[in-house]
């Protein structure tokens, strides 16, 4: 594909080279006339045309047509609807406008309806575009109450950061349902992850693969859909400035378990939905005076501790109880911790009688 656009761009650099040659000849003809001495201003003129031909044609031929393919292919599918039809919307109010426009007086009824296409096209395309999350929400609303469901209304996209993945819990959660936006992997987040499995470290390379089994186990059981874009930015090679500003760029959240890219988000004023958070915030109500059973496990820090974990990883630590390491005892909760790396309890055992 690459030789086939060379070589046809090089086709047309040859086009190039003779349109201007032809265009300096003619130049050169009309400001030095037929005369023989005239003739070496021709040729130079002609060579100079040819040289401008060959270098220039790619710019305002291949070179536009490869930037903006470059920029449909990164555009998201509802934004370039939503340009579309903003394009034909504005462009339809200009056909109207043309005939009232072209019966001006000269030169007004020339120049205005060409003049209005272009406004009313660019206004429509621009008020779309800006405005599309509530233009389409609104058309959803209107016809979800028809049609009897109106699945998939008001879906936004969410983006799922490559920690995430490896953490392997977005699965779990993706099927609950409490995901309603369609769950958004750029490719450089992909490309990101295939990098840390061919790793040579093999604690990394073991997290890479967990990642993409992670991943497509949650293109198989998610209830939401799961799209693999190729949306970049440019400008930027580190993965987290990408999600940042391409969170910034479509409004939409970024699911996420690393602690410097939640700040960094937050700051930037970025939502952030990230899955510690929320095992915290679905963890269950212990109060203190609840009795609970606790498998002890090891000794703690101070004097006499004993250590446990309840099912959710919350860490229970038991006074007096070294003495039942390798036991289930019942405890009551004396206090709740709750701290930056999560939620302790403080408990003593509980006597019977």
């Amino acid at each position: 594909m690459g030789g086939m656009i060379m070589s046809f761009e090089f086709f047309l650099r040859l086009v190039g080279m003779i349109a201007f040659g032809i265009i300096g000849w003619q130049v050169g003809f009309i400001l030095g006339g037929s005369q023989p001495s005239s003739l070496p201003y021709i040729i130079v003129l002609s060579l100079a045309g040819a040289a401008l031909g060959l270098l220039v044609t790619p710019y305002f031929t291949t070179r536009p047509f490869r930037a903006i393919r470059r920029a449909i292919r990164q555009m998201p599918a509802h934004q370039l609807t939503a340009g579309v039809i903003g394009l034909v919307v504005g462009l339809i109010i200009a056909a109207l406008l043309a005939l009232p426009l072209s019966l001006l007086p000269a030169p007004f009824g020339q120049i205005l309806p060409f003049v209005g296409a272009v406004v009313f096209g660019y206004l429509g395309v621009a008020v779309m575009v800006m405005r599309q999350a509530d233009l389409f929400a609104l058309f959803e609303s209107r016809f979800s109450g028809f049609e009897g469901g109106g699945h998939g209304a008001g879906r936004s996209m969410v983006l799922l950061d490559t920690s995430a993945i490896i953490d392997g819990r977005i699965a779990d959660i993706s099927r609950t349902g409490f995901i309603t936006g369609v769950i958004t992997v750029p490719r450089f987040v992909l490309a990101e992850l295939q990098h840390i499995a061919d790793s040579p470290d093999p604690l990394r390379r073991n997290r890479g693969r967990r990642g993409l089994e992670m991943l497509n186990k949650l293109q198989k059981d998610s209830v939401v859909p799961i799209r693999i874009t190729d949306m970049d930015v440019e400008g930027t090679r580190e993965v987290d400035d990408k999600l940042i500003l391409l969170a910034k760029k479509y409004h939409c959240p970024i699911i996420t378990n690393d602690y410097n890219l939640n700040r960094v988000a937050e700051l930037q004023g970025v939502t952030v939905l990230n899955i510690n958070e929320l095992a915290n915030a679905v963890k269950s109500v212990i109060l203190p005076g609840e009795t609970m059973q606790v498998h002890i496990i090891q000794e703690g820090k101070e004097v006499d501790q004993g250590v446990g974990y309840l099912d959710d990883g919350t860490m229970v630590v038991v006074e007096n109880g070294k003495y039942y390491i390798n036991q289930t005892i019942t405890v009551m909760v004396t206090k709740v911790l709750q701290t930056a790396a999560g939620r302790m309890l403080f408990a003593t055992p509980q006597v019977n009688g």
